[in-house]
């Protein structure tokens, strides 16, 4: 054998040799993890679902649960262990294990438990803060920090103008680019819900009220809509994570990728500087003049620090993500429920008849009475929450105690640097909280329902800060055009011969990237008589 020969065969076996240490090494930490929480009942994989490489495969018995394992498995799981936590063990690139919940009262002991005890594993939130640091993506003083600056914007005299400006903008919906049609086609919901949540959004919380024929123009100086560009980064936010910046331009999408960051960049870097050069009122209190008096001199207290530029445009961002894309799903898939449900949008309609039987148009003063299109839209939020996991890291060795499917009580050992996910789907689809939890029906928001099984907005004291907003705003669409339309599923003949649980399968199919959406819904608006 010759010396190089020899050498290659040296190399090999060292080779070999270091990836057999590595491989028995991953396999003992596997086993002293799952030793470590009691050998839970659950998933072995490969991949740990946390990671990048987990979140692009599909879920793969083995391999990996993939991002959308909640959602499409919703309370399934925890059926099939009789338990409502079950654990996820992963091999690769670390012994890493995880447990899911959908138990209503351990959910409320973590989400309102302080002191550090189960913070949010802020790598994970990487994707959600290209533009800067936001109150999502943010834990301890600066999460304080951030919500002192907000919180102020969402109050009542805010809500009441969520109100007005939602109703006013499905009026010039109907006048303008509705008028003069008894029926109206729209070939995906989401396309006509996208720019009312926009519009919302932008007149409520930044002042920058945008009209329906506005809306299709692409102003000088820009290459997309603030719409498009907006829809776009929420769509490909993956892209910008995974691609390095020297390979954007390499397919169309891609560059139209990059192009969109740039343009939401530049609408929003825009959006401060029209508001910090006009001479607003000091009665204005939306988002953006919180955002901006945290930066204004005379209004810092003694040792607080200015909002860089950064997390301005980084908290900007992420009230546009979650008031925008959030409740425009929501929208879509309330529509979609009450085309399929025409009982339940019949006794919507003549809810609303009986609150106001002279057909004016509804005031925010109404909508405590207008019980039944907020239980519509949060009945929605149950069945299609828009997030379906809330991570959490339990930071010190403890347990968790419930009961089993047979009423036994269990303790759950949970070791330090365990991930704790909130499954929402689980939760909302568990029977112990919903009866018939798969059937669409808004009245059981009307009676007495357990609030700590319902966690659209999250919960403790991280719980949406925006909720009210949201809630307002679905109340006021809901009612509006219900009271003056009627939906239903557009006929399509290659779908004449399907089964109602058949188009209910299509109608309703949803698939989550930032957050959950509708894949396809088609639909027809009537105009009342």
């Amino acid at each position: 054998m010759t010396v190089s020969g020899l050498s290659l065969q040296t190399l090999a076996i060292l080779v070999g040799s270091v990836g057999a240490l590595r491989a028995l090494q991953l396999f003992l930490d596997f086993r002293r993890l799952l030793a470590s929480i009691h050998h839970l009942p659950g998933y072995r994989t490969i991949l740990a679902p946390s990671t990048v490489l987990g979140q692009m495969f599909p879920p793969t018995r083995g391999l990996t649960l993939g991002h959308d394992h909640a959602w499409i498995s919703k309370h399934t799981p925890f059926a099939k262990w009789g338990l409502d936590i079950f654990s996820s063990a992963a091999f690769w690139p670390k012994a890493k294990g995880a447990m899911f919940i959908a138990d209503a009262n351990i959910i409320k002991d973590i989400a309102w438990s302080r002191g550090g005890r189960f913070p949010k594993p802020l790598g994970q939130y990487k994707i959600i803060t290209f533009f800067g640091e936001n109150i999502v993506a943010s834990e301890g003083d600066q999460w304080k920090r951030y919500r002192k600056i907000v919180a102020p914007a969402f109050s009542e005299r805010n809500n009441r103008l969520v109100w007005d400006a939602t109703i006013q903008i499905m009026l010039d919906l109907f006048d303008t680019m509705w008028a003069g049609q008894d029926e109206v086609v729209v070939d995906h919901g989401v396309d006509l819900t996208l720019p009312i949540a926009l519009f919302v959004i932008g007149a409520a919380g930044f002042g920058r009220p945008i009209s329906w024929k506005d809306d299709t123009v692409v102003p000088p100086g820009h290459q997309l809509t603030f719409k498009d560009a907006l829809h776009t980064v929420t769509q490909d936010l993956t892209i910008k994570l995974l691609v390095p910046k020297w390979a954007m331009g390499l397919t169309k999408r891609f560059r139209r990728t990059r192009v969109a960051f740039d343009e939401l960049h530049k609408y929003l870097t825009e959006m401060i500087h029209e508001r910090q050069g006009s001479q607003h009122k000091e009665e204005n209190n939306d988002l953006l003049s919180s955002l901006l008096s945290a930066n204004d001199d005379e209004k810092l207290s003694e040792g607080e620090i200015k909002l860089t530029d950064s997390e301005v445009i980084g908290n900007i961002f992420i009230f546009l993500v979650a008031g925008h894309e959030t409740t425009a799903h929501t929208f879509a898939f309330a529509f979609a429920l009450l085309a399929l449900y025409p009982d339940k949008q019949e006794e919507l309609y003549q809810h609303i008849k009986r609150v106001l039987p002279d057909g004016r148009i509804p005031t925010y003063d109404d909508m405590p009475s207008l019980a039944y299109s907020s239980a519509v839209f949060s009945e929605t939020l149950r069945m299609f929450p828009p997030v379906g996991i809330v991570p959490k890291t339990s930071a010190e060795d403890t347990t968790l105690t419930l009961t089993d499917v047979n009423g036994t009580m269990k303790t759950v050992v949970v070791p330090q640097g365990t991930g704790l996910t909130f499954s929402v789907p689980g939760l909302h689809y568990n029977p112990k909280y919903w009866e018939d939890p798969y059937t669409f029906k808004p009245e059981r928001f009307l009676g007495d329902w357990n609030r700590d099984a319902f966690l659209p907005f999250s919960s403790g004291y991280r719980g949406c800060v925006g909720r009210k907003f949201s809630e307002t705003e679905g109340a006021a669409v809901l009612t509006i055009l219900m009271s003056q339309y009627t939906v239903s599923i557009k006929d399509e003949p290659q779908f004449a011969s399907e089964t109602f649980e058949k188009r209910r399968a299509r109608v309703l199919d949803a698939q989550s990237v930032l957050t959950l959406a509708p894949a396809r819904l088609p639909l027809v608006f009537k105009r009342r008589t």
